[in-house]
């Protein structure tokens, strides 16, 4: 090996290892270029190059395989190295020659060490790659919320974080969609919704699953209204070979980050879209909800109830009050619905005020079993006062339905005030779409088997009513206030002809049937009508406190003019 070929070895050599310590910067292309003058140096006819995550993948030939430069005379192996990172990891590099060429010593030392450094780059490469796939990608291939995170960091490092709007969009009725085409064709329909979010995104932005059908993503401000068209939503193909297609859209928080967000800690992006988010899943119209100075007072208002809430029940700031279930024909008080107040500072909180705050954490568990067992231990005082007492019905949240010790729960509340099972009616919302039937029905029975009455409250209120009273055996039937004929309604309204055909099936499928909301007396001559003699509502009381509510039950019922 001569001086000068020596001499351009080294020039080469130095400019292949310059290119691959860059990181920023990193040129693929100018590394090749480097590569290949580096094998005209020596003759070199061939470079193969492989990786592979671990030997069982080597076996199967599952890796990649790169041929940088091919000059189409390889005929000879003249080095092939194999090398197992630390992490199992499988690195391969082969050179080939012409059967006319050859290396002396001097050379061959040279070439492996280039072929080890090149090898030693792309473990280094390959292996990083790995690493951010399972650290920025969650196990269906998503970028997950690690990768949205680390882009709004780097935007806010580079000083470009007010450029960006971010948001977060949950899937409507997703649960629904699962049911109705399968699981395996949701996800090929929800992989594919993404998609289309991704494609109008590009490199200004980055769109993330965080969970479930929950979503995110931060891009240029020129690009929300496009965006927001495929929100707003759009027909998914997710069977190509019979065309079928399944119509997707999203609740959206909208968040457009101001040029004053300087140094503020980049969660407060995801805690803002978020609050906007929430608030557009639980609005009657609409959409997208942008966070703005209302939305930020009102998400300051939630984390100060947050705050609060815990003290707050340790301290028995809330109490039970009792709204009356009047049989209509007789006036008789024939059961009762315990319900939570908040009593701060001489104040009754409204439950709107918290109740929707505390139901988006399990802490609503904790509220409702306080309320199950304040309503038990005032009836075991009704029972040993008055040796009478009525029904009464609690609601429970479908958060519990994560217990799988609910029933157990229950019971032991109810049995250490030591109140007889036939005093106590469990209440389940009807509100939610995310119906988790096969949950519903062992909790519904094994209450029924111990002598627990259940109840679906404000039926006709959410997106599967019908199928919540078909697949599942319920005592009572409490009908929303929606169904209830307004005073200036005709006998022959929608809504007259929806009630009194709710109660009929009710009432053939042996269901007690309870109306809720009632207010007026023609309401009341609508429930009579009908057949519907349990009315619940402000005509006869609102809600009372526990002393005049013992008032209204020792006189026993209502007086009524018709």
């Amino acid at each position: 090996m001569d001086d000068a070929k020596r001499e351009q070895y080294y020039v080469l050599f130095e400019k292949m290892v310059d290119n691959m310590v860059v990181v920023k910067d990193f040129s693929r292309e100018d590394l090749v270029k480097t590569l290949s003058e580096i094998c005209e140096l020596f003759h070199i006819a061939k470079g193969v190059t492989e990786f592979y995550r671990s030997a069982g993948r080597e076996k199967l030939g599952d890796g990649e395989v790169m041929v940088d430069y091919d000059n189409g005379r390889a005929e000879k192996v003249v080095l092939s190295k194999r090398v197992e990172s630390m992490s199992g990891a499988i690195i391969k590099g082969t050179l080939y020659m012409a059967n006319d060429d050859f290396l002396d010593n001097e050379e061959l030392q040279k070439v492996d060490v280039m072929l080890r450094a090149l090898m030693a780059f792309i473990s280094r490469n390959r292996l990083s790659k790995a690493i951010v796939q399972v650290g920025f990608n969650d196990e269906m291939g998503y970028p997950n919320f690690r990768a949205f995170m680390r882009f709004l960091e780097r935007a806010q490092d580079d000083g470009e974080i007010s450029e960006y709007t971010a948001i977060r969009f949950n899937l409507k009725q997703f649960s629904v969609v699962n049911q109705d085409i399968g699981r395996d064709n949701a996800d090929v329909a929800m992989r594919r919704y993404f998609h289309l979010v991704e494609t109008v995104i590009e490199d200004d932005g980055i769109a993330c699953r965080i969970g479930g059908d929950n979503f995110a993503a931060v891009f240029k401000k020129d690009l929300l209204g496009s965006i927001l068209e495929i929100l707003r939503g759009v027909p998914v193909v997710y069977d190509k070979e019979h065309r079928r297609r399944i119509y997707i859209s999203a609740s959206v928080g909208v968040y457009e980050i101001p040029g004053d967000f300087g140094d503020t800690h980049i969660r407060e992006v995801m805690d803002r879209v978020s609050s906007a988010e929430a608030v557009a899943k639980r609005a009657d119209t609409g959409y997208v909800i942008f966070y703005d100075a209302e939305l930020r007072k009102q998400r300051d208002n939630m984390m100060r109830i947050r705050r609060m809430f815990p003290r707050a029940l340790g301290n028995g700031e809330f109490v039970v009050y009792y709204q009356p279930k009047v049989n209509i024909r007789t006036g008789q008080i024939v059961g009762t619905e315990a319900l939570c107040r908040w009593v701060r500072d001489g104040r009754v909180i409204p439950p709107m005020e918290f109740i929707p705050i505390i139901e988006q954490t399990t802490e609503i568990c904790d509220l409702d079993f306080y309320v199950l067992d304040r309503a038990c231990k005032d009836l075991r005082a009704w029972l040993d006062t008055h040796e009478t007492g009525v029904r009464a019905s609690v609601n429970l949240s479908r958060k519990h339905l994560l217990d799988t010790d609910l029933l157990e729960h229950i019971l032991q509340i109810i049995d250490r005030n030591q109140v007889p099972h036939e005093y106590i009616e469990i209440e389940l919302t009807e509100t939610t779409t995310d119906v988790r039937f096969k949950d519903l029905r062992r909790v519904a029975q094994g209450l029924q088997q111990a002598g627990i009455r259940t109840s679906v409250d404000d039926f006709g209120m959410g997106y599967s009513s019908l199928n919540l009273i078909r697949e599942i055996d319920w005592d009572v039937l409490k009908i929303d206030r929606s169904f209830l004929p307004k005073d200036e309604e005709a006998a022959g309204s929608i809504t007259s002809i929806m009630f009194r055909h709710v109660v009929s099936m009710a009432q053939a499928m042996g269901l007690e049937c309870i109306a809720e909301g009632v207010e007026t007396e023609n309401q009341i001559k609508c429930l009579l009508d009908n057949n519907c003699e349990i009315a619940q509502g402000f005509y006869f009381d609102k809600p009372l406190p526990k002393e005049e509510f013992e008032a209204k039950l020792e006189e026993g019922k209502y007086e009524i003019n018709w």
